[in-house]
Formats: structure tokens, C-alpha cells, sequence
């Protein structure tokens, strides 16, 4: 703690006297100073013991010393030391009625104690303070660097802290999860402060923010030293933290920051063996794969997985959606392949795992924004997901995850699965623009043939095709002869040059039709 007045009051060597403002005695003193100055304000931060012999003052006129020391006590003067013997020889009542209306303390000092003696005092304690701040800060960093070095999570390093500043300790994820709080109590406090994490986290590192009220206050770390947050560190405390106390904190901060450091290194080194993993699963492998996947990767071999490949317009766009499904995934203790390829990232992940789900929300809450004018965001991402599968179908699951990647991009959609494709209509599919052209071209004679009067063609084809080629049913949803039909369809054939026998012509058509059908809307 700083000295007090009360701390000087008791100092044995200054003989120091209360005269005014006794209930106000533990009030720290920053400084000791002295002036003769008629407003010495100007000169004055706060907190200081002001030190005077009234050499300029009018310390017997009521009116001017209740002036004097109104403008002391509010630039935050902690007191006023009067020196008796030199220019008075006791405290003029008019400065002692003064400082006791405005609550002001006002030590008497005797003509033996020099103003240098009591200076000297308040520099001794607060060299001393500041040595046992220095010191239980050192012991604090020892405690904290031992909880970190043994390798037990973040858990007693947290514990320590909290016991530290006397208050309470959180840290979070990127996502804004808390993964442990200290005591057990906080976690839930701790929760609460999710939003200010989020916000601290959009915010390059290192950044912090107060939150809270005089009863809790709560600083917020971020943690990591790159171009995003890897995490938060809270700390609650009854008061602003002091000096030892913020000491523990920046420990922390920094042991955490190179545990999170070193965690990316071991993930890099992860993402190279789930690389070399998931290229033998893909080269049809799946035996060496699993040698490979060892203890790590091995337990998700074990079980249906998903693939899902994600392309995003931006890095951002990777980042946020890679740290909640590796958020989520750690959460829950599920291992999860994450390989980037290029512009790309592969994923493999539990089936009906958080992973999967975090995905999934993440890109529902993507679509669900509304898009921003001029283009997509930064952290727009588009996912393809593949069915469920098992080792040894890992090749046509890329498959699966590639198709419905393409279907998601084309239906601007945040993420599509690959059974929404099999269970679902081909016919939402004929609107891609090349199907449209290729329909175009096949169907553009018989059109330009109907456009000059000399049958209907298209109507004919249509018909005779829905019918599967049954004469007499198409003959009568037309309302023609069916030997008016059979003439049709053999001009039909001479236009087009191919024979409706060729049952992969008379899909084709069929196609083009149903994509001409489809586009037909969208132009009128």
C-alpha cells in the first residue's frame, strides 16, 4: 500500500499533529510539497501533501482561506501540512475552520520536523510500496510460469492468478467461449462477457477494454501478437488493479500468448501429418492412412466423418470459420483433419459432430445477413459437404463435396450438402448458364422453323417425349391426327440431323426443354 497521512501521522520521528479532517486520514499520499504560493493549484496533479508556512497567505481572513482551501480540495490535495513557529505560531483558526468544513486534512507541523524530513518520509514508503509491488509481482510471474510450464491446461495458471489480484479469472477462445474460468463461480459471470470478447477480437493485437461497474470491474486481454486475437484473458476485480496486481496480469497475458504460439506451431505440424493422411485416403489407401493417423487422427477414421471443401472471398473469411469448428470441435474432444489446399480448405470431421453443427450455423448466420452493397464480405464463405462416408470412400466424398460446392456458388449459397443434390430434382440444376446455351443451340432451328408459320414443332416434340413416344396419347394432348405427329417428328429429325430412336437424344432434348422451360420466367 502507498503511505497515508494516517502512515505520516504515526511516523514517530515527524511529530506530526491532526487538526482538521481526522476521518479522512487514509487518504495515499502521491508526493510532498512544498509552496508559498497564493494558488498553488496550477502546479498540483493530486494526491499530494502540500507543505506551507503562509508565507503569502492571508491565513487569519475566514473568507480568503475558505477560498484556498475550496481550489485545494478540488484539484484532489490529499492535505495540508502547516509549519507553526515560523510565520505563526499556531494554525490561524480561519484556515483550521476552513479545512474542517471542506473535510480537508491539516497536520500540524512543528518547527523541529523540516519540510525535507517529511518529504524524504513519503519518497521511503513509496520506494517501499513500489519494491513489494516489484516483488510480489516477480513471485507472482514464478507461480504463474511454473502453472504454464506444467502442462496442465490453463486451469491453475488461472487459479493462481485469480488468487493473485484477489478477484476472479477467465480465459476465451476465438470464438468468445470460455474455456476455463477460476474459481468455478465465474465461468458463468465470465459467459456473460461473450460480446465483449467478440468485439475485442475484431481488434488487432494486442488490445484491451474495461468493462463493468465499481463493484466489478473487468478488464479484458486479448491474447496473440498476430493480425487476429487467438483468444481473451478477463480478470474481475473489486477496484482497479494495482501495481503487483498488474504485474500477475501482464504475466499472464504473456504466458498465455506463448502458449497459444506454441499450440499454432503444434498445429502446424498436426495439419502436415493430417495432410500426408489425407492424400493417401485419397489415393484409395486407407490402410496406410490409418498407420499414419496414429493416435491422433485415428479415433475419426474410426467413425462416419464428413468432407466438406470451403472456398472464402477473403483469409478472414478462413479464419473465422476455422476457429469455430476448431473452437467447437476442442469443446466437445473431437479430432478434426483441416488441410489447406490453395484458395481451399478440406476438412474432415465428425459426422453429426459440433464441428459439423458449427459449420453449419456458421454458414446459416452467413446467409441470413444481408449482403453487403457492391459484393461480398471479407468473411464470406461458400462450403460443399459431402454425405457420410468411411476410409475407404474418401475419393468419391471429395467428389460428393465438390459438386456441392459448385451448387452452392451457383445458388449463392453459404453451404450445401451433397444430399440435398441426390434427395432433391435435377431441374433446379438446367438454370447454369452453359445449360441454358447448350439448350439454345440444340432447340434454335426448331424454333426458327415455328417462327415462320410452317408447324408447331416444339409443341409436337414436347408432347410426343412427356408421352414416351406413345403416338395416339401425345396425338390427342395436341389435338392432331397421330399421322400428323409421325410427320412432325420425322421433320423433327431431318432438322435437328439425329434420330429420336437414340434414347441419349431424346434425353438431351428432353433437357433442353425442361431448361428452356426453366429460363422462360426469369426473361419474361
Amino acid at each position: 500500500m502507498p503511505p497515508t497521512l494516517a502512515s505520516l501521522v504515526q511516523h514517530s520521528a515527524l511529530k506530526l499533529t491532526v487538526r482538521a479532517g481526522a476521518d479522512r486520514l487514509d487518504t495515499p499520499v502521491r508526493w510532498a510539497h512544498a509552496s508559498e504560493l497564493a494558488d498553488p493549484v496550477p502546479y498540483m496533479d493530486g494526491g499530494e501533501l502540500l507543505l506551507v508556512t503562509a508565507t503569502n497567505l492571508d491565513a487569519e481572513n475566514a473568507e480568503s482561506m475558505r477560498r484556498y482551501v475550496r481550489r485545494l480540495a478540488g484539484a484532489g490535495v490529499a492535505g495540508v501540512g502547516f509549519a507553526v513557529g515560523v510565520n505563526y505560531e499556531d494554525i490561524p483558526a480561519a484556515l483550521v475552520d476552513a479545512a474542517e468544513e471542506e473535510g480537508l486534512p491539516l497536520l500540524e507541523v512543528p518547527r523541529r520536523t523540516p519540510f525535507l524530513a517529511i518529504s524524504k518520509a513519503v519518497s521511503a514508503a513509496i520506494a517501499a510500496d513500489q519494491y513489494r509491488a516489484v516483488t510480489a509481482g516477480f513471485e507472482a510471474q514464478r507461480e504463474l510460469t511454473k502453472a504454464a510450464l506444467a502442462g496442465d491446461g490453463p486451469a491453475d495458471l488461472l487459479a493462481r492468478l485469480a488468487a493473485h489480484i484477489d478477484g476472479w479469472a477467465a480465459l476465451y477462445d476465438t470464438s468468445g467461449a470460455v474455456l476455463a474460468a477460476a474459481p468455478d463461480w465465474a465461468a458463468r459471470r465470465a459467459a456473460r462477457l461473450t460480446p465483449d470478447v467478440e468485439r475485442l477480437r475484431d481488434r488487432p493485437a494486442p488490445a484491451s477494454v474495461v468493462v463493468g461497474d465499481s463493484e466489478d470491474r473487468v478488464e479484458l486481454q486479448s491474447l496473440g501478437t498476430g493480425r487476429r486475437a487467438r483468444g481473451a484473458l478477463a480478470v474481475g476485480t473489486g477496484a482497479a488493479l494495482g501495481t503487483a496486481e498488474r504485474y500477475a496480469v501482464h504475466s499472464a497475458v504473456a504466458l498465455l500468448t506463448l502458449t497459444t504460439a506454441r499450440s499454432r506451431s503444434l498445429q502446424g505440424a498436426e495439419q502436415r501429418l493430417g495432410a500426408a493422411v489425407l492424400r493417401m485416403l485419397l489415393a484409395g489407401q486407407p490402410d496406410h492412412a490409418r498407420a499414419v493417423a496414429g493416435d491422433l487422427y485415428g479415433g475419426l477414421l474410426d467413425a462416419p466423418f464428413r468432407l466438406l471443401i470451403a472456398e472464402a472471398a477473403a483469409p478472414a473469411g478462413f479464419d473465422l470459420l476455422t476457429e469455430t469448428m476448431e473452437a467447437a470441435a476442442a469443446r466437445s474432444g473431437e479430432a478434426l483433419l483441416m488441410v489447406p489446399e490453395g484458395e481451399r480448405v478440406l476438412v474432415l470431421a465428425a459426422d453429426g459432430g459440433a464441428a459439423v453443427a458449427a459449420c453449419a450455423a456458421y454458414a446459416e448466420a452467413q446467409d441470413d445477413r444481408a449482403p453487403r452493397e457492391g459484393g461480398t464480405e471479407d468473411s464470406d464463405v461458400v462450403v460443399g459437404l459431402s454425405a457420410p462416408c468411411g476410409p475407404i470412400a474418401v475419393s468419391a466424398a471429395y467428389k460428393q463435396a465438390e459438386q456441392a460446392l459448385s451448387v452452392a456458388r451457383r445458388r449463392g449459397r453459404a453451404l450445401v450438402e451433397h444430399e440435398e443434390l441426390a434427395a432433391g430434382s435435377v431441374l433446379p440444376l438446367l438454370a447454369d448458364d452453359a445449360v441454358r446455351a447448350f439448350a439454345d443451340g440444340m432447340l434454335r432451328a426448331l424454333y426458327e422453323h415455328d417462327a415462320k408459320g410452317r408447324g408447331d414443332l416444339v409443341a409436337s416434340l414436347r408432347a410426343w417425349l412427356s408421352r414416351h413416344g406413345q403416338w395416339d396419347a401425345a396425338a390427342a394432348d395436341l389435338g392432331v391426327h397421330r399421322h400428323t405427329l409421325r410427320y412432325r417428328m420425322r421433320r423433327v429429325e431431318e432438322i435437328l440431323g439425329r434420330s429420336l430412336d437414340d434414347p441419349d437424344v431424346r434425353m438431351e432434348l428432353w433437357l433442353a426443354l425442361k431448361a428452356t422451360e426453366a429460363a422462360a420466367p426469369a426473361e419474361a
